[in-house]
C-alpha cells in the first residue's frame, strides 16, 4: 500500500493561493503545457503562469467565468470537458489537472480516462467524504454533505487511490491537505489520512 507524503510547501507559493492549487503548483515542473479542467475563476491557471512559467490552458463549462478568465488574459475556452477531449491529440500536454473537478462530473471515469491519454501526467484534487467530520455528519445528519455540496461523484481518500488503481493508473504522489496547509499531521499511511486530511491531491502516471 503507498502511502501519502507529508509536503510542506517550501518556500511558500502565493498567501492566497487556495491550499489544494499550491500543492497541485509543486507537482507541476517548470515551463510544462497544463490544461486545467474545470478551471472556474482561472485561480489555478494563474497561479501556475506565475510561479511555474506553466503554458497553461483551460476548459469551463460556466459561459460567465470562461469569458471572465479571457477577459483577464487567459487561454481558456467554454466547453464540457465530458465531451470535448475527444478532440485533443494524445500526449498533448505534460499535465492535466482536475482540481475538485472530478466530483461533480456525470462520468467521472470516462473523463478520467481521457486526460490519462491527452496528458503524460494527471493531477487530481478531492474532498475526502472519508474526514471524520463527514463521518460525524452522517452519524448524526444521514448525510455527507449539506445539500447545496452534493457531488455526482464522492470519495474517500482511499476510494480515490482504489478508483486510480482499477483505471490502471499508477500513483506517483500523493499529499494530504488539513486546515489549508500540506502535510496533515496523521497522514502518513492512506487508512490516517482517510480519517484526519480534508482534501488529498494525487499525481497519476498513466
Amino acid at each position: 500500500m503507498a502511502q501519502l507524503e507529508l509536503v510542506q510547501p517550501e518556500p511558500p507559493l502565493e498567501s492566497a493561493a487556495r491550499a489544494d492549487h499550491a500543492a497541485i503548483a509543486l507537482l507541476v515542473r517548470e515551463g510544462a503545457k497544463v490544461l486545467d479542467l474545470g478551471c472556474g475563476d482561472g485561480a489555478l491557471m494563474s497561479l501556475l503562469t506565475h510561479e511555474r512559467g506553466a503554458i497553461a490552458r483551460g476548459i469551463e463549462i460556466d459561459r460567465a467565468k470562461a469569458h471572465s478568465c479571457v477577459r483577464r488574459g487567459l487561454a481558456v475556452v467554454q466547453g464540457d470537458a465530458e465531451h470535448d477531449l475527444e478532440e485533443f491529440p494524445s500526449g498533448a500536454f505534460d499535465y492535466v489537472v482536475l482540481s475538485r473537478t472530478l466530483e461533480s462530473l456525470r462520468r467521472p471515469r470516462s473523463t478520467l480516462k481521457q486526460a490519462a491519454r491527452i496528458g503524460e501526467r494527471v493531477i487530481v484534487s478531492v474532498a475526502n467524504a472519508g474526514h471524520w467530520r463527514a463521518r460525524l455528519r452522517l452519524l448524526t445528519k444521514g448525510r455527507l454533505a449539506p445539500a447545496d455540496e452534493a457531488a455526482s461523484a464522492v470519495f474517500t481518500v482511499r476510494d480515490f487511490a482504489e478508483y486510480a488503481r482499477g483505471m490502471r493508473l499508477g500513483i506517483e504522489r500523493a499529499t494530504p491537505l488539513s486546515g489549508g496547509h500540506a502535510g496533515a499531521p496523521f497522514a502518513k499511511q492512506f487508512w490516517r489520512a482517510n480519517w484526519f486530511a480534508e482534501e488529498a491531491v494525487f499525481l497519476l502516471a498513466p
